[in-house]
């Protein structure tokens, strides 16, 4: 038995006259979308309702509700279309045509500028906060996002494998603890839900490692070893 992704519009069955059955109107669910997405920008998801997203959609209550049961599968809705855009476009970076050490370079910044977007940061959050009770919001994520790209990358590590140029025995494996490895420290550095400063600094800098006098204290701030007769003249509880 087939089951119907939280994203998917419901199969097309007009009603006499030519129109679309309730909640099978795709120019109705883009309008929807389209509103959505500019109230989750403005005002956040937690700040948002489902009162403002159907006026800024122009719909009534009732219709917005056939279409979307709540805030939580509108938005992630709109998550999975903005995931699906960014993925196709991060995996044009994976061409075989060019040196691997500059395309793993390429793709990590652009990996990395899109993971640290605050929708995204959100989205992220959102997921994870309802896997729990809604399992398939999750494995829709990791299937389609997460491990999508793991398996783009490993066929660009099998790819230079065969030409001999990498010595990978599970190119997976090796792709996933990569992506793991590149993403680390960013999303260390810039917890939260808002981090779009990691976006300017898409690859994580070294820092300048300190000199000796940098890690010597200055004698204002040395401390001084008490003597011992200091010791004994201290007074004790």
């Amino acid at each position: 038995m087939e089951t119907q992704g939280l994203g998917d519009v419901p199969k097309h069955q007009e009603r006499r006259g030519g129109r679309p059955a309730a909640g099978t109107d795709p120019q109705k669910r883009r309008q929807i979308l389209d509103g959505a997405d500019r109230i989750f920008s403005t005002l956040g998801y937690d700040a948002a309702s489902m009162n403002d997203v159907a006026h800024e959609a122009q719909v009534s209550k009732a219709t917005l509700y056939v279409y979307f049961q709540d805030k939580e599968h509108l938005f992630t809705a709109i998550c999975a279309e903005k995931r699906d855009r960014n993925i196709v476009e991060l995996i044009a970076f994976l061409d075989t045509g060019k040196p691997i050490e500059t395309v793993l370079l390429e793709f990590c910044n652009d990996r990395l500028t899109r993971l640290s977007q605050p929708f995204v940061v959100a989205a992220h959050r959102i997921v994870i906060g309802v896997a729990e009770r809604m399992p398939e919001v999750g494995r829709e994520f990791f299937e389609a996002g997460a491990k999508r790209v793991t398996l783009a990358l490993a066929k660009l590590i099998d790819h230079h494998v065969a030409a001999g140029r990498l010595n990978v025995p599970d190119s997976y494996l090796a792709a996933a603890q990569f992506l793991e490895l590149a993403q680390a420290s960013v999303l260390q550095k810039f917890p939260g839900a808002h981090f779009g400063a990691a976006a300017s600094q898409t690859m994580p800098s070294s820092r300048p490692v300190p000199t000796r006098r940098a890690l010597t204290p200055s004698p204002s701030r040395a401390r001084t070893r008490p003597t011992r007769s200091q010791l004994r003249k201290a007074p004790f509880p």
